[in-house]
């Protein structure tokens, strides 16, 4: 499962390394827009929180919004892996750079 922001270079991104994505709003950028941070994260804590710990699942987002959800400064290109923990918990495991 492939979920991304709206945006346009999310979207690219997300349909060019795994294929067609789903539109999440909830991972719309939050750069100067810090109004919707407390929905969004909470919608993201519960989605990733939530799901079960087989399987994959892609979010494509945007720095501003990884970071206001784990407290990580993702580089460009680099994923933040995070393991469900049940209800709105995860845990970060780690991070991939693309070299």
């Amino acid at each position: 499962r492939v979920m991304s922001s709206p945006w346009c270079r999310c979207l690219e991104t997300a349909r060019l390394a795994f294929g067609p994505p789903e539109v999440w709003t909830a991972l719309s950028n939050l750069f100067d827009r810090q109004q919707n941070r407390t929905e969004q994260v909470g919608q993201m804590q519960a989605f990733i929180g939530g799901l079960r710990r087989s399987g994959i699942v892609v979010l494509v987002s945007h720095g501003s919004t990884i970071s206001a959800l784990t407290g990580i400064n993702p580089e460009p290109a680099e994923m933040v892996v995070a393991t469900p923990q049940g209800g709105t918990k995860f845990t970060v495991a780690g991070r991939l750079a693309v070299r």
